[in-house]
């Protein structure tokens, strides 16, 4: 048998301690990230029936579900490069979002649509160096924020998971130049050790479509 490392096993205590893992398995949930999001949406009333949606890095699924119980009469795109089971009524796209084929996947399914919001808790597999993971963590974030700049209808909203460090102030103040409000929020369902935070970014105003560009970079 393979000998656990001090980190794992802490990792696995930490695990077994924690409420809102103890919830998810309770409740037959994918993961505790679906109190996240609920915690979210209850703050800052982020969902609605008939909405268009697209999340990305949506497997295992804990965010996905939750979705596509508040989406009465909406549609859900999940993107993710690896299996996942999927609610009715979302449209899985399993492919990776650098790929070339991401664009015209999303929007073969829009059909010209516009979404209403724009969700995103991918993070980056960690490395243990903090600048090359904080950066490689910046990186997902602009690949979402770019289409939510594509995507968006005015009056939309995005939500992206980061991590508190560098680029997250230069995000807030890009963000600001083209939706009405900004902000950090943490959920109680993140735990308070964690560098973990959501950028919500609420009010649209198509602005930067315009000009096609975010913090210096092609949109």
């Amino acid at each position: 048998m393979t000998k656990r490392t001090k980190s794992s096993q802490r990792w696995i205590e930490r695990q077994k301690r924690d409420p809102y893992v103890k919830k998810a398995a309770e409740r037959g949930l994918a993961s505790r990230a679906h109190f996240k999001l609920a915690q979210l949406d209850a703050r800052h009333s982020l969902l609605r029936p008939h909405m268009w949606v697209l999340e990305l890095g949506a497997a295992p699924g804990g965010w996905t579900r939750y979705l596509a119980g508040r989406l009465s009469g909406g549609r859900l795109i999940a993107v993710d490069y690896r299996p996942m089971q999927v609610p009715p009524g979302a449209v899985y796209l399993g492919l990776d979002i650098y790929s070339d084929e991401f664009v015209g996947a999303v929007e073969a399914v829009l059909a010209e649509r516009q979404l209403d919001l724009v969700l995103s808790d991918m993070s980056p597999n960690i490395s243990g160096v903090r600048a090359a993971d904080q950066a490689a963590a910046m990186g997902l974030i602009d690949l979402a924020t770019e289409s939510a700049l594509r995507w968006l209808k005015p009056g939309g909203a995005l939500v992206v998971k980061m991590f508190q460090g560098e680029g997250v102030d230069d995000w807030v103040k890009d963000m600001r130049r083209c939706f009405q409000k900004v902000q950090l929020a943490k959920p109680a369902a993140s735990r308070a050790e964690s560098r973990e935070v959501y950028g919500i970014a609420t009010g649209f105003t198509g602005t930067e479509r315009s000009k096609g560009r975010v913090g210096g970079r092609s949109a």
